[in-house]
């Protein structure tokens, strides 16, 4: 007598489907459960088909077992992983195999040490590693930013033979580099006795990811001596490096060189094109490239975007916005965070809550610590710091220091001491070591005649021996970076240039340049000390030195660490007229395009 075969529904289909009758009608084909593991859609359909493979007595066969684990962790959310994890407890004897596919998941999950739980059970059971092992162990490492368990496994793995390993050694390169080692890293790549490419990209990425450019682009010069072949991730490596220099000559080489070698295949390279040149000040070619890209995708559209918000192109970043909506690309939270980042600099306040209520209502992204800092520092530089205020302490999230830095900022611009000495209490209960608090605290302060507040700040400085970070500003002039830093007068060089600078300021007294010396306060410090300390700040030095050494009517670009001061911005709108020279700085929060006596952010930073 036949009987009906057993029914699993799985999504949308069912294992009925999948039994195939013989010509005789009381017999049939059995399911296969391993045919239906590919077909799972979600972790409940995944638990069906265990279910069913436990009627059917498969639930001890590890290679159907593994293939359950492999589901779970190849996009392991939090319920996927636990559910692995299950499974693997379950089997007596697991072998090395089954434990990768858990240290994969692990090391992609928002808990990658966890992984480390199960590696002491699999070494406790006598289970060896194999090459495939550490790897993932290293991402859990560094996506935990485990140094110490990092360093453990760096033993383990000489111990066994796979210190040269080609695929370990790029992870523990990174392992280190994540946990902010460097030189460990680099002491890695350096034993390395015939590094590929695959190791230079590790390392070459590592110094970017790190903000060590000229060792990034030493490395890609070194990888070009040795004639190896540098992939799509090499030219990303470059091209971002480019982008912290402010490099545009060594950019457009580097643009040649991917035209030539045909990266521009590649959208992803494209689009670090876009942002290696918006962040070298040349907007023009990053547009160049955009509109030569074949194919835009929502990375691409976003980097344009955030190319115009960062150079004060509000209107052309919403502009571009509804070109890629009409293009039914949708937008994600960076394209948000551009949005709001255009409106922050241009006074948007109703555009700006518009697009971020649009972003939660109408796309469901759920705001980051970013997109929150964009709409307070959005309320505070229009002057509405109660407001801004208000939106801090209602936040869901917990401010972190870098809000409250934003509005003791906001503070200090519209000269509001009773508020900032709220917001810099705040900041010290959660970081007591940032020089810049002080400093705009005491900034703020002395516009506001409070010497005894300007002085207790400045002594408390000293008795937490907290140093000023000096102002730096770098320069390309004929191919070669030059680097200045505020006050500086130790070489031959740069006396002469401090002379050049005196002469510089003298012309611009002519026109009505007077130095503002309420930003320059100094305990002890006359007028005329105070006057010294803005004369030579770094981006006056740069941008005199390169009046000195560039032809009349080339641009002048220059990439400065921090914030431009007030006195820096005046003196450079004047220099722009006076010598009928375009000005591009670029300080550690937009750029200032300077042209006739004007600024492109109308005064508004």
């Amino acid at each position: 007598m036949a009987f009906p075969a057993p029914t699993l529904e799985i999504g949308t289909f069912s294992c009925r489907d999948f039994i195939t009758k013989n010509s005789r009608k009381d017999t049939f084909t059995p399911i296969d459960p391993f045919s239906l593991v590919p077909k799972c859609k979600s972790l409940r359909d995944l638990k069906q088909i265990q279910a069913f493979s436990i009627k059917t007595h498969m639930q001890n066969d590890v290679f159907f077992m593994s293939k359950l684990i492999d589901f779970c962790t190849a996009d392991p959310t939090p319920a996927s992983l636990h559910h692995a994890h299950l499974l693997f407890d379950q089997i007596p004897q697991p072998d090395i195999v089954l434990f990768n596919f858990l240290a994969r998941g692990y090391a992609r999950s928002d808990t990658p040490l966890n992984a480390f739980v199960l590696f002491l059970k699999i070494l406790t059971l006598g289970v060896a590693p194999d090459f495939y092992t550490f790897p993932s162990l290293l991402k859990a490492c560094a996506a935990g930013e485990a140094l110490e368990e990092g360093k453990q496994l760096h033993c383990l793995l000489i111990k066994y033979g796979l210190n040269d390993d080609m695929y370990v050694c790029p992870a523990l390169m990174n392992m280190y580099i994540e946990c902010n080692d460097n030189g460990s890293a680099r002491c890695v790549f350096d034993r390395i006795p015939d590094p590929c490419v695959v190791t230079y990209n590790a390392i070459i990425m590592g110094y970017v990811r790190s903000s060590e450019p000229n060792e990034a682009l030493l490395l890609f010069r070194e990888l070009q001596g040795k004639k190896l072949k540098p992939t799509d991730v090499t030219i990303l490596g470059v091209v971002s490096s480019c982008a912290l220099l402010g490099a545009l000559e060594l950019g457009k080489w580097v643009y040649e060189y991917v035209k030539k070698n045909g990266f521009d295949q590649y959208v992803k390279v494209n689009t670090a094109l876009i942002d290696m040149y918006a962040k070298c000040g040349s907007l023009p070619d990053a547009i160049l490239v955009f509109e030569s890209m074949t194919y835009k995708d929502t990375q691409a559209w976003s980097a344009m975007i955030m190319a115009y918000a960062i150079h004060g192109r509000a209107r052309c970043a919403i502009s571009l916005f509804r070109e890629m909506q009409n293009a039914r690309i949708t937008p994600d939270g960076i394209t948000f965070l551009g949005l709001l980042y255009a409106c922050n600099h241009s006074g948007l306040i109703e555009e700006g809550f518009r697009f971020f209520n649009s972003m939660k209502e109408s796309y469901r992204i759920v705001p980051g610590v970013k997109h929150y800092g964009c709409m307070l520092d959005l309320l505070a530089r229009a002057g509405r710091l109660n407001d801004a205020f208000k939106f801090l302490m209602e936040l869901p999230i917990r401010p972190t220091v870098l809000l409250w830095r934003t509005l003791l900022s906001a503070c200090s611009s519209h000269g509001n001491v009773d508020l900032g000495k709220l917001v810099i209490e705040k900041i010290f209960e959660m970081d007591k070591s940032h020089s810049g608090d002080y400093v705009i605290f005491s900034n703020m302060c002395a516009r506001a005649g409070n010497w005894e507040e300007v002085n207790y700040i400045w002594k408390l400085m000293k008795v937490r021996d907290i140093k000023k970070i000096p102002g730096c500003s770098t320069i390309e002039v004929n191919n070669v970076m030059h680097e200045f830093f505020s006050g500086e007068v130790t070489r031959i060089e740069h006396r002469e240039l401090h002379q050049e600078v005196d002469k510089l300021i003298e012309k611009l007294k002519l026109v009505g340049y007077v130095p503002n010396i309420s930003i320059a306060f100094r305990p002890g410090l006359e007028n005329e000390e105070k006057e010294a300390i803005l004369r030579y700040h770094s981006e006056k030095l740069a941008i005199t030195f390169a009046l000195l050494n560039s032809p009349p009517g080339k641009t002048i670009r220059v990439v400065k660490n921090l914030r431009i001061c007030g006195d820096c911005h005046s003196a450079a709108k004047l220099i722009s007229l006076i010598f009928k020279r375009n000005l591009i700085i670029r300080d550690m929060q937009r750029f200032h395009h300077f042209e006739g006596g004007k600024c492109s952010c109308g005064d508004f930073w």
